[in-house]
């Protein structure tokens, strides 16, 4: 079992930053992946960014990109999501996820273990 905590969340101006923490504790998960998910109200939970368990690779929905940057830190057992130049659209409850595997993925079915979720406001 991996537990899974999320933190960083708030209300943020657009054009503002925000750095959400996803801290790990249980099963090591330095051999899995991360992923970061979304959902706004009323509307499907969508993936946000993933990286692999070394950090190599990484992948982001293009909605974000160039804005978000996720990044991990093993020694922490610790992954961190950074958002800049938020838009009221990024609005929405932020999870972390880990999968059982490697390499990144995108989607939902494929994480094995979530956090509750940390929620993000973007005022315009």
């Amino acid at each position: 079992q991996v537990q899974l905590v999320e933190s960083g969340g708030g209300l943020v101006q657009a054009g503002g930053s925000l750095r959400l923490s996803c801290a790990a504790s249980g099963r090591t998960f330095a051999n899995y992946a991360v992923g970061w998910f979304r959902q706004a109200a009323g509307k499907e939970r969508e993936f946000v960014a993933a990286i692999s368990w070394s950090g190599g690779s990484t992948d982001y929905t293009d909605s974000v990109k160039g804005r978000f940057t996720i990044s991990r830190d093993n020694a922490k057992g610790t992954i961190y999501l950074q958002m800049n130049s938020l838009k009221p659209e990024d609005t929405a409850v932020y999870y972390c996820a880990v999968r059982r595997g490697v390499a990144v993925r995108t989607t939902i079915d494929e994480y094995d273990y979530w956090g509750q979720g940390t929620q993000v406001i973007v005022s315009s």
